[in-house]
Order: structure tokens, then sequence, then C-alpha cells
């Protein structure tokens, strides 16, 4: 028997036993198939009460050679990376493992020639499209810490990201093409750069053909630079520990988290992953929806596929262009067998009816699913339906920028799977639920707080910069567990359904913002004096943003004032994070020690406003009813 794939519920039956019992024996045959510059010393040691876990302690690797090089003699003609671009019009590309691993290693030479070094942080600002997956491997090769920034966020946001990893060197393009439009991405790093006086190259992929500023010492062309290039260029051996990316998530202070991940334990676990929850068969083609800028992208468009020698896809547009059908097209033409996105995409193609999905065969398909947020019964019937056709397993993963990689989900036609529920634990992962005082519930058909009460291999290690808040973060609320900040419901039989955020963070398309980031671009607007926001409830989105605005005088024109709170908002965080409602309120519900009463703005977004509780013990009670009154 492979123990590294889960073909039958005995198997998984047997694995899931395998791994609460012997984790260290467990997740060591995992590791035993990959190419090791040195083998590990010891498994595992982690310490919850410290926020400290390391796994495959003293082992040496580099993911690229496990990505790349192990593949070339038995697959180097396959193709590792279909690039679908925009433009339907403009032909796809299809890069070999061959071609794939030579243009990952003169990119590497490119960044040693500039100046790069092992331990390094590189920013990677760019749209989709084959330079960043290179550019991520490229600094995986030579041992530099890659921290992409989504191609969607301001300039001051990846300032605050190049800031806060202490990056010395950008990746970039000169613009990009999303549906419709063009956009800048060189004219916002320059912008970004003005804060950023610590860079000392910015290395930039010619794309759109825009015109670009180069400055003079900073700023080098891609091509230009890879003709002084070859295309040799060993991996750096990495220590299992070293760090291998940064990848910014936002918590419920203002500032967002650089969440690190690492070599070892994070190879092991995605590919694990990747490989049972889609149940992956050699020569499928996969399809990761996800934007490289967050984790999804990193783990299963690049990491995992390619660990597992799968094809996958990555596109640069959107679903909506140039009609509703896209996604459904690029399908049926690359002849896709796992397709994997958000319940955002589904629910807003499902509001443009069937007439863009009819005319697509979708035979190809084997296996659908979803990620970045529950996925709710009306879409998870439409997707399994019409886009599966009703045979197609549906994996509805549940997982965190913080887990690396999915820990909860059925393995697809393998375990049995049930609307909105993510279902079973993966092996190794070892989910419970909390009373609000942090005893466990032992009994089913219950709801609580979800934790983890033992680590796996891709556990966040340390927040960049400042272990402590990590240590806060996820393993002081209930020590002895990794607390997820979410709550759930375990049914019956034993499965998980998330029910959502339990902290100050709002789930936006699978996009996480700390509502205290959001007020605090919000005050920045000229007219606010104080702002607090909120989810809500949102058709498409999952939840949208309502703010609650305190202005500096009175509002005579609320459309101006809400378009320059949007604009603010656009500038600091980026356009994905604007309200979607803003009312404009004279005071906030707060308590007589001056905290915000977000129960009760919650409840007035969603219009549940017969039962907010009692109001009485508020600093002005009478506000609340003011709230109510100017609800949108």
């Amino acid at each position: 028997m492979d123990l590294t794939r889960i073909r039958t519920q005995a198997d998984y039956d047997d694995a899931y036993r395998r791994s609460v019992a012997d984790p260290e024996g467990f997740w060591a045959a995992q590791a035993t198939g990959f190419t090791w510059k040195k083998r590990w010393d010891r498994v595992l040691e982690h310490d919850f009460k410290q926020g400290r876990t390391q796994w495959f302690i003293g082992g040496s690797l580099n993911i690229t050679e496990n990505c790349l090089d192990r593949h070339l003699a038995t697959r180097g003609d396959q193709v590792a990376l279909i690039w679908e671009p925009n433009d339907p019009q403009e032909p796809a590309q299809h890069i070999t493992y061959r071609e794939l691993h030579a243009r990952v290693c003169r990119y590497a030479n490119v960044l040693l020639r500039n100046g790069v070094r092992k331990g390094d942080r590189v920013c990677i600002y760019m749209p989709m499209i084959p330079e960043l997956a290179v550019a991520v491997l490229a600094c995986a090769r030579i041992g530099a810490v890659h921290s992409v920034v989504f191609a969607g966020f301001s300039a001051q946001s990846i300032a605050d990201r190049i800031l806060d990893a202490d990056a010395a060197f950008v990746l970039t393009s000169d613009g990009m093409a999303r549906g419709a439009r063009k956009g800048p991405v060189k004219g916002l790093v320059d912008e970004a750069l003005a804060g950023c006086p610590g860079v000392k190259r910015v290395i930039v992929a010619r794309h759109t053909g825009d015109p670009v500023a180069m400055q003079a010492g900073r700023d080098v062309w891609l091509h230009e630079e890879l003709a002084h290039v070859d295309a040799d260029r060993p991996a750096e051996a990495m220590d299992s520990e070293d760090l291998l990316f940064i990848l910014y998530t936002s918590g419920s202070t203002g500032k967002p988290k650089g969440v690190v991940h690492t070599c070892g334990g994070y190879m092991v676990y995605v590919d694990h992953s990747f490989r049972n929850v889609f149940q992956y068969n050699d020569g499928d083609i996969f399809w990761c929806t996800a934007d490289v800028g967050w984790i999804t992208g990193h783990s299963y468009l690049i990491y995992g596929p390619l660990l597992a020698g799968a094809t996958t896809l990555m596109f640069e547009g959107i679903p909506t262009y140039p009609d509703a059908g896209r996604f459904w097209q690029v399908v049926d033409k690359h002849r896709v067998n796992i397709f994997y996105t958000a319940p955002t995409a589904i629910r807003s193609l499902m509001a443009h009816g069937l007439a863009f999905v009819e005319p697509c065969s979708l035979a190809s398909l084997r296996t659908i699913g979803s990620v970045g947020e529950p996925i709710n019964e009306e879409a998870w019937h439409w997707y399994k339906q019409h886009i599966g056709k009703g045979r197609c397993p549906l994996v509805d993963t549940w997982w965190q920028t913080e887990t690396g990689g999915i820990l909860i989900s059925s393995l697809a036609g393998v375990t049995d799977e049930k609307p909105s529920h993510a279902a079973w634990p993966l092996p190794g992962v070892q989910p419970v639920l909390l009373t609000p005082e942090g005893k466990e519930i032992a009994e089913n058909d219950v709801e609580g707080l979800l934790a983890i009460k033992f680590p796996w291999p891709s556990i966040i290690r340390t927040t960049y910069g400042d272990h402590e808040r990590c240590r806060q973060t996820y393993f002081s609320s209930y020590p002895g567990y990794y607390f997820t900040g979410d709550g759930a419901r375990r049914d019956a039989d034993g499965r998980y359904r998330i029910i959502g955020r339990v902290d100050d963070v709002i789930n936006v398309s699978g996009h996480r913002f700390g509502t205290a980031e959001i007020e605090n671009a919000i005050n920045e607007s000229d007219f606010v004096v104080e702002s607090a926001v909120v989810g809500y409830p949102h058709d498409i989105k999952g939840q949208g943003i309502y703010a609650y605005v305190i202005t500096d005088r009175p509002v005579t024109d609320a459309e101006a004032v809400r378009a320059d709170i949007v604009a603010m908002v656009t500038k600091v965080i980026g356009p994905i994070a604007k309200p979607d409602k803003i009312q404009f309120v004279s005071g906030l519900p707060k308590t007589r020690s001056g905290k915000i009463m977000r129960r009760i703005l919650r409840k007035v977004a969603e219009g549940e406003m017969s039962s907010l509780g009692d109001t009485t013990t508020l600093l002005d009670p009478a506000v609340v009813e003011e709230i109510k009154a100017g609800r949108m």
C-alpha cells in the first residue's frame, strides 16, 4: 500500500488513526518520497504555549528540486504550466517541466546578478502571468524569501509590506490586463517606493508594453537581464525550517501580519493534501482560479501541483470577461479535470443564469472544489448540478493562510460530502470544539469555537519580526491549542461546518480584512472623525462591509462624502476593501469604558434589530435608536 495515497474510506480511516496514534511516524512516511539533501534528525518539536513548532529538524532540501528537477527524467516534456491570457484571442502558453526548470534557473541567475542572496526578502507585485510563477520559484531556488503582494492592493499597502519585511528587492511588471481594462503595475510600485528607501533593485517584466518610468541605478528590465545569464543554477541547500515565504494577512488589529511558512513541513503537507483532497491522478489538468497573491495560489496553483508532477493552469483574466461563460470555455478548451474556485465566483456566475453554462460540455471535469469561505447551500447545489453535472465530487475545503494547506475537507469520491460542510479533518489534523471558557466539547450535534490541538507540518511558524504577536493571536486565547478564530458546528456524525469568524475580521470574497485596518483607512478621509465597520450577509461576496461613520460637519452631499471615503479606502488598502454601505451617524454604541459594541452594529447591519439585547448600560443608549432608524 502507498502510505501517501488515500483511495478508499478504509484508507482514510486507517491513515487518520495512524496519524493520531503516531504523528511522527505518519509524517515521516509522507516525507520519504522527496529529494532531501540531508535527511532530518528528528521529525517534530513543538510547544503550543510559546507558539513554536519545527518539523523535519536538521533536514536539508530545496523545494524547487522537488517541484522541478526530480520530474525531469520522467516528465520533462510534460506540460507543467498552462497560461491562459486575459484576452481569449491571444494564444495560451504551454510550458513543459524542462522549459519551466530552465526559466526558473535563468530568473534565479538574474536575481543573483542583481544582488539577491539567500535569506533576502523579495517583494513580488505582478499580475497573473507566467513570470509571476517563475519569480516565486526562482526566489525559492536561491533561498531568497518571497513575499507576494496581490496585484490589486494599493501603493500604500505595497509599501507597508515592503517595510515590514525589510525587502530590498521588488519584482514587478510594466502593466496588467484584467477584463476590459488595463491597469498600472510599475507605476504603483514607484509610488510605493517613494517611502521605501531600502529597496536596492526593481526588476521589471515586460507584459502589456505600456510605457513606464525606469529609475537609473535601481530599475532594470527582466528581458535585458536574461540576455546575460544561462539556465544553469543548482538549487540552494535550505534547512527544513528556513523561511520559504512571507504572506501578509489581515488580523483584528490594523497592521497586516506577515505569516511565515518554512521549507520542509510546508512542502510535505501541500503535496499530501493536494494529492488526496482532489484525488489527483497522473496526467490530470488542474485549475485553481486563485491569484498567487493569496495562499490558495501559493499552495494549490504553484507548489502543490508541481510537487505532484501535475499540469497546473494559470488564468490572467476574470470569470465574466468577455462574457460570463469564460470559466467554462477555458475548462473545455484545456480539458480541465479538477477545478477549484471560490463561492464568490460561483454566486456571481449563478446570477448570470445557465445561458453561459449550457453551450459548454464540461465533460472533462472529474472533481470540483470550493475555497475561501463557507459555500452556501444554494450555491453548493448549483455548482454540483450544473458544473459538476451531478457526477463530480465537490470538495468544500476549509483552511487559512496560517495553516498553509487544507485542514478540513471531504476527499473527492472517497469520504462522503454534505452541502455547506467542510466535513472531515485530513489525516494529522486534530480539530476540537471549545466552549468560550476553553473546555473541549466531546459530543456531536453542537456548536463551538474551532481549535486544533496538535501541529501539522504546514502550521504557521511565526509572524515576521514579531513572534509575540503570533503567540498572542493564535496560541494565547486557549493555551495548548491553535485557535482558528472561527466558530464551527459538528453534526451528529462528526462532520464540521464552519460558521464564520468570531473575531473582528471580515471575510469579503474569501479575502480577510481586519475591521481596524478598514477603519484606519476610512478615518484618513478629511470628512471623518470616527468610524466602525462590520460584516453583513452579501448575496455575491458572502460578507459585505458596512461602515458607520461620524463626520466632522453636517453631511449636505452624502454621495460626495461616500465617494471620498471609498476613494480613501481604495488608496490605502485597495478597491477590494471598499465599503458596500456607508451610514452616517452622530455617535457609536459604546460602553462606559469606550469600547464599541460591534455586536449591536452587526445586528443592525444584518437587519436583526429586534434582538439587540440590553442597551441600557451603554454610554448613550439613544444612539442605537438613531442607528436603527437610519439603517441602509
